[in-house]
């Protein structure tokens, strides 16, 4: 290793320190516009300079306060500012919307563009970051904190080259962590003249706010001492001055004070041990609550219970009803972003409002235990039609709306089948939301977490029915995705005899068509095909397109090896259906399963322009299970026109994608062969030298060049 090479990214050039190093497969903060923060950054330049310090020292930092301090702001900037220092990156996991310690590394491998093929999450994220200067941030860590010491521990010791920045209310309690308390914002003597009143963060913030809902607002000699009184009253709590400064749309600033000593004074006998810092802040909420009206205090508590956001239709059909109308959501939600409780995200696809944790948590201590069970109930169905809307394994025209439309209700999706878990009348509707996501599980390689909730419904709702059986099928291919034929063949037991029952036949199929695709993995082809054929014709005579066309793929894939010809015929049906309804999905498969028939039925040409094609659209999806298919398949087509170095470094590419799923071409019946030819070749015509050059050139590229090299014969 070179000395450039052993320097912490601190000290690295600054053409590399300022150089654009975002991977499209990873929301990154670097270079860009502090993208993750929703209004302005005001002050704590100390402190960003001493986390900074803190930070080239330790390989974890962890910055701890009270709620509402800032912490995830501070951690959000620091990021921003060190970013392009780590040569592959920085990645923003937000654990608050998690609920079970269990679900962390599959999160933080998610969020790190990673297929969790394996049920140990941990160890494939020690393998993917063992060679990775990166930073990775974890942030809201105190409702897991066990789990998230042990995981950054475990990568720590690992992976050498990784730096941790945590945010929590306590310590982490990792060897070798460097704490930063975040302490709140500097405050003013009222005293003192404007111009030194003016210096201080906390005025500098409320300023700030207080300008967005009254425009023109500035500190001068008339203002100057209330806003410090303001500022000391609010102990520079940052979430407590920006809920202040939102009352200034109708209070001036000396009615503003007033009522916040009124406010404050209440209840101070001195008789409680919260911390007076916590004490301020639960008061101003208090205070901001009771300012609401009544449908605006019931709608802050009913929206506690998203912790992805809403849109104005879902508030509409999950909060209305019981004191709400339908048609006052509106005003309400614009109500509560004037107070600053909510916040509006506007976005390509519409504008969703979020709330901070800290509001979030209070609003939930809101909710009254009656309006709290229908609350869920109403939560629980609603994502329950969200699943089923968005189902990835319908063959539809919007299969990638409705991957994005998944993806941003993940957190909402996860609570409403925590809340199922709990509810023994819900849980039934839970599964039926654990057993609709299965394709986008499959898509997004979130194996392990699709495991987690089919395996904890499967334990709560043993009644025999149509969804239990679905539920078995699917936790049986997520474990064949993840090489555990052991796991998947008592379910796929179970979930053919239950098939047989009167009222599941539907079934059938789908139990058919896994247990040919376990007869390939466990290695008796004939069997498999033969399974595969079954569960074809099952779903023809079903009119089940959707089943037709997975019941293709599978079939057109593995094999490819045997008959290609039968194949390839396969593979035109699965395309011209995937076409004929605008399934761009389950196009990129059939493009691949065509270019794997044409491989072994050596049209090298035809081969690059499928496989070409689907590289560039599942990169686009972020489908990683394709696309590093793809790679491999487009190595084995630059060997076969003597284009040794391109297959070495294309080999490489698809070998770091391979370990990023934890996954391998040895596995697959349909790739072992040609892989081993093809590394094999290139070695012999390259020498060992130029070959590993190559390789290791591929392998170190980011995604996008990867794809990009790929395409680009």
């Amino acid at each position: 290793m070179s000395d450039t090479d052993q320097r912490h990214p601190d000290e690295q050039d600054s053409d590399e320190r300022h150089s654009d190093r975002r991977h499209p497969e990873r929301r990154h903060l670097t270079t860009v516009d502090h993208a993750g923060e929703p209004s302005s950054f005001v002050g704590r330049r100390h402190e960003l300079a001493l986390a900074r310090r803190m930070l080239s020292q330790a390989r974890l930092v962890t910055l701890t306060g009270t709620g509402g301090v800032g912490k995830t702001r501070l951690a959000l900037r620091l990021a921003g500012s060190v970013g392009g220092a780590y040569k592959d990156g920085v990645e923003v996991v937000e654990l608050a919307t998690l609920e079970s310690g269990e679900l962390l590394g599959p999160a933080v491998a998610a969020a790190l563009g990673l297929c969790d093929e394996d049920s140990d999450s941990a160890t494939l994220l020690m393998d993917y970051l063992s060679d990775k200067r990166m930073l990775l941030v974890l942030d809201n860590c105190e409702h897991l904190q066990d789990d998230c010491a042990q995981l950054v521990d475990r990568l720590l010791r690992r992976a050498p080259y990784l730096r941790v920045l945590a945010t929590s209310r306590q310590t982490l309690g990792v060897y070798g962590e460097q704490v930063l308390a975040v302490p709140s914002l500097s405050v003013p003597d009222p005293a003192h003249p404007p111009r030194d009143i003016a210096r201080h963060d906390s005025v500098r913030l409320f300023v700030d706010r207080a300008s967005v809902v009254c425009p023109g607002f500035t500190l001068d000699a008339g203002n100057a001492a209330c806003v410090a009184r303001l500022a000391q009253r609010l102990e520079g709590i940052p979430l407590a001055i920006e809920l202040a400064a939102a009352r200034l749309r109708t209070l001036p600033p000396e009615r503003l004070l007033s009522e916040l000593d009124a406010c404050l004074d209440v209840g101070g006998d001195g008789g409680s041990v919260t911390l007076p810092r916590h004490r301020t802040l639960r008061e101003t909420m208090d205070w901001s609550f009771r300012l609401c009206s009544p449908g605006e205090q019931r709608l802050w508590a009913r929206l506690s219970m998203f912790p992805g956001g809403a849109e104005l239709d879902t508030a509409e059909e999950v909060c209305a009803g019981d004191g709400i109308d339908a048609g006052e959501v509106f005003d309400l939600l614009s109500g509560l972003v004037d107070k600053s409780i909510l916040a509006g995200e506007r976005r390509p696809d519409g504008f969703r409002y979020r709330m901070l944790e800290s509001l979030r948590a209070y609003g939930a201590q809101a909710l009254e235990p009656a309006e709290a069970r229908a609350l869920r109930s109403r939560f629980i169905r609603h994502f329950r039609g969200v699943a089923e809307r968005n189902r990835i394994d319908q063959v539809v025209p919007d299969q990638l709306e409705r991957y994005r439309a998944l993806q941003r209700e993940q957190p909402n999706v996860r609570a409403s089948m925590e809340l199922g878990l709990d509810d023994p009348e819900l849980a039934s509707i839970g599964m039926e939301t654990a057993t609709a996501l299965w394709g986008y599980w499959l898509i997004a390689g979130t194996f392990t977490e699709g495991r987690y909730w089919l395996c904890r419904f499967l334990d709560r709702v043993p009644a025999p029915t149509c969804t239990r059986g679905t539920a078995l099928w699917v936790d049986a291919m997520l474990a064949l995705r993840q090489g555990d034929p052991g796991a998947a063949t008592p379910r796929l037991e179970e979930c053919r005899v239950l098939a047989r029952r009167p009222g599941n036949e539907e079934v059938l199929p789908y139990a058919i068509r896994t247990s040919g695709v376990l007869a390939y993995t466990t290695g008796d082809p004939a069997r498999g095909m033969a399974l595969l054929e079954e569960a074809l014709a099952r779903h023809r005579a079903a009119g089940d397109v959707s089943g037709v066309v997975f019941a293709l793929y599978y079939l057109a894939a593995y094999g490819s090896v045997e008959d290609p010809d039968t194949s390839a015929v396969l593979g035109e049906e699965l395309l011209e259906l995937c076409e004929t309804h605008h399934a761009v999905v389950c196009r990129g498969y059939a493009q691949l399963s065509l270019g794997l028939a044409a491989w072994n039925q050596g049209d090298v040409p035809r081969v690059e322009a499928l496989v070409s094609a689907a590289a560039a659209f599942t990169e686009e999806v972020n489908d990683r299970w394709c696309l590093t298919q793809c790679l491999e398949v487009l190595a084995w087509a630059a060997g076969a026109r003597d284009d040794h170095r391109r297959a070495a470094w294309l080999l490489g590419a698809a070998h770091s994608m391979w370990q990023a799923i934890d996954a391998s071409p040895r596995r697959l019946s349909y790739h072992a062969v040609w892989h081993e030819r093809c590394e094999e070749q290139a070695f012999q015509a390259l020498g060992e030298r130029a070959f590993r050059a190559a390789f290791l050139e591929g392998a170190k590229q980011r995604v996008a060049n990867r794809v990009v090299h790929a395409i680009s014969a």
